[in-house]
């Protein structure tokens, strides 16, 4: 089954990643990727979807969904270096990936982040992600 990162969400101050279930009164019921367990959280949480994340690099910026699979392809079924990995190791992946990232925008910290929702991706669902067209075809769909 194909992830959609529209509904795949990081939540500032929470490890992980979360699936969005339905919208509650005061913000989202979402369900964690790795335990599967629900949560509320409020509008003001920090509720952001991978969907609408991008890299800088040097001319313009990448979907993330574009650099998981230039991640991918440089590392194949192996598993991304883990967060507390050096410094000097992650941007050495990103270097192979996105050779062109900007290095003024785009900081360890960040890579850290990538990789970390790289490998839990990678493990608890797919690498495999649906199009902007597919997602507006499940839409129509549901409608």
């Amino acid at each position: 089954m194909k992830t959609d990162l529209a509904k795949t969400l990081s939540i500032r101050g929470q490890h992980g990643l979360f699936t969005y279930i339905a919208q509650s009164r005061s913000g989202a019921i979402v369900e964690a990727l790795e335990d599967k367990k629900r949560y509320n959280f409020s509008a003001s949480a920090g509720i952001t979807t991978l969907a609408d994340i991008s890299i800088y690099t040097l001319e313009e910026e990448v979907k993330l969904q574009d650099v998981f699979g230039k991640i991918h392809q440089v590392l194949g079924e192996a598993d991304a270096p883990t967060a507390k990995a050096s410094d000097k190791e992650l941007k050495a992946l990103f270097a192979k990936a996105l050779p062109n990232y900007d290095p003024d925008r785009f900081y360890v910290s960040h890579m850290k982040k990538v990789v970390e929702w790289y490998n839990a991706l990678k493990k608890y669902t797919s690498l495999d992600f649906l199009t902007d067209e597919e997602r507006e075809a499940e839409a129509k769909k549901e409608a």
